[in-house]
């Protein structure tokens, strides 16, 4: 060390020869021994080069670097074009390549904000994804620079092939640590249209209490079912993206079939999102103590026709019950059950029992008229349908639920 303070790089790289060995698997994830990053840290920070040959003056390296910092010395002859920083960065990249890993080599050229040098030693030294991860995309999202990553990376290689396994284990990162922002960012990137999509509706629901709030986050919807267009069109052959000479298995693949179901759900979620936040925003103007109708609930999410047939069937039961009356949101509800193949008389007699609760008897004769003109209940459904509301009226006062029971029986 005493020969690098006194700027004799070349008798440093002697003498450190005697005691530092290249490693054996230069993809550990490390920067190396320690005294290889001291060498490294102190020619960053502060050696003066000299060109000096002389090996003999080794002893008095100290001394020299003492009388250089108390007196200006002269400039040293140096080759045409090389500045100081250039002939130290040249020695450091000669340590770590010599004695470096990788990952050590990668964090000094991202020091040095050397990206596209970064970049290029990874992809020819085909370095592994932990070291990428590391080395390059944490630094990245640390100063905000993932979209200078991301044109380096099509610079390099405008396909994305030869990347695609770093880009892969950077959005399973970004997912696992909850950065959705930047992981929609990147599947934009790779125009693996849909995953973007499914982000998208993660977006959509994420934080939602009330459909009040899911109407202020509908665009995520539009943006999903833009995303699965142009997966569509890409698929057809009609794409105008990124070349696509080779199968890009990286991006995740779907049938036509498939897609355009799931595009239908968005389309029927859009309509069932409208619907229901036109009726909390007229229920929340009437009420205004109650405009945060999920307070009784915690921070429970609205049901939505992403998630499993329980969940569509409380869809459903929601916009039939979810109007100024049955019959404004029976004609969506209808459509949920019909699309998703839910068991109607199940939905139909959630519905009733939750407006027998609620002593709305009007209501319930409103739910039997549409269920016998939606022309696919039978007598039978109806009378089912009937036996469940007056089951449950068996807990509300004999009186007013008998008359009205026997009312809807009869059709007066």
């Amino acid at each position: 060390m005493a020969s690098l303070k006194a700027g004799n790089l070349l008798a440093a790289r002697e003498k450190f020869t005697r005691c530092l060995k290249a490693p054996v698997d230069r993809n550990q994830l490390n920067l190396g021994p320690l005294l290889l990053q001291e060498i490294v840290q102190h020619l960053e920070s502060s050696v003066r080069p000299t060109l000096s040959t002389s090996f003999g003056e080794d002893i008095l390296a100290s001394l020299r670097e003492l009388e250089d910092a108390l007196c200006e010395a002269s400039p040293v002859e140096r080759p045409e074009g090389q500045s100081p920083s250039s002939i130290l960065h040249q020695e450091c990249l000669y340590y770590l390549n010599t004695y470096g890993t990788h990952l050590a080599l990668i964090s000094f050229y991202m020091r040095h904000d050397c990206m596209m040098e970064a970049l290029t030693y990874l992809l020819n030294k085909d370095c592994p994804e932990e070291v990428f991860l590391e080395g390059v995309l944490q630094p990245s999202l640390e100063r905000g620079r993932v979209g200078t990553l991301e044109g380096i990376l099509e610079k390099l290689d405008p396909g994305l092939e030869a990347c695609s396994r770093y880009l892969i284990a950077s959005c399973q990162l970004l997912q696992r640590r909850g950065y959705f922002h930047t992981l929609y960012q990147l599947q934009q990137f790779m125009m693996d249209h849909v995953r973007a999509a499914m982000t998208c509706i993660r977006f959509f629901t994420h934080g939602a209490s009330s459909y009040l709030q899911l109407g202020e986050q509908q665009r995520w919807l539009v943006r999903a079912k833009e995303h699965l267009r142009t997966y569509l069109q890409e698929q057809q052959g009609r794409g105008v993206g990124r070349r696509r000479s080779q199968v890009n298995s990286f991006r995740k693949a779907m049938s036509s079939s498939d897609v355009s179901r799931h595009m239908n759900t968005i389309e029927l979620q859009l309509e069932v999102t409208r619907f229901l936040h036109r009726c909390e925003t007229a229920a929340s103007s009437k009420s205004p103590q109650t405009s945060t109708p999920s307070s009784k609930s915690g921070s429970s999410s609205p049901p939505t026709l992403f998630g499993g047939s329980p969940m569509k069937v409380e869809v459903a039961c929601k916009v039939m019950l979810g109007g100024k009356n049955i019959e404004e949101g029976f004609g969506i509800a209808y459509r949920v059950i019909q699309d998703f193949q839910l068991e109607a008389q199940a939905v139909y007699m959630r519905a009733g029992q939750r407006l027998v609760r609620q002593r709305q008897y009007g209501a319930v004769r409103q739910l039997l008229k549409c269920v016998g003109e939606s022309g696919t209940a039978t007598k039978n459904d109806c009378d089912a349908l009937i036996l469940s509301c007056v089951s449950t009226a068996d807990k509300s006062p004999a009186d007013v639920s008998d008359r009205h029971f026997n009312d809807s029986r009869t059709g007066k």
